[in-house]
């Protein structure tokens, strides 16, 4: 399964890409956080493989990338997979319209917990720019939710099939 693991970071990268992508002044706000969204996907199906280590690693791309604190995405990134990994049997047997509402929750945590550190430091904002990532997050959770779980099953056959 280890040869598995390279089409996931290229798809972790193409999140990260996603979130950096420019848009319109218009549609920024309804961006959603795809490397979160991510990387729950891959820590509740994955928690073996992937975890903490590897959302503290993505934090601080996403750091570097938007120029933000460094350590401020991967302290949240880290608390939202460690819930995850504390809660994936539970949240695996949710249908659907539960598990969009626990990824809402998470990327409300995450989007709290920057609120938190962006306030401590004096840069806090509010408005659509903070939140509408969190609501888009759980509008798009399903189609996300649907790509990865095609991307999962191919690997998890073509492994099979090695065998």
């Amino acid at each position: 399964m280890k040869n598995a693991r390279w089409p996931v970071w290229c798809i972790m990268l193409l999140a990260l890409a996603a979130e950096l992508m420019p848009l319109p002044d218009l549609a920024q706000p309804l961006r959603p956080a795809f490397t979160t969204m991510t990387l729950i996907y891959w820590t509740l199906m994955w928690p073996g493989r992937f975890g903490i280590f590897t959302a503290f690693l993505f934090g601080l791309l996403i750091d570097i990338a938007h120029g933000s604190l460094l350590g401020q995405h991967a302290l949240t990134l880290g608390v939202v997979s460690y819930l995850v990994l504390r809660l994936h049997l539970q949240l695996r047997v949710f249908p659907l319209w539960q598990l969009t509402l626990a990824v809402f929750a998470l990327a409300f945590l995450e989007g709290f917990l920057l609120l938190w550190i962006d306030g401590a430091t004096g840069r806090a904002t509010l408005g659509p720019q903070r939140w509408g990532p969190v609501f888009a997050a759980a509008l798009f959770w399903p189609i996300v939710m649907a790509v990865m779980d095609r991307v999962r099953e191919r690997l998890e056959r073509r492994r099979s099939s090695f065998s």
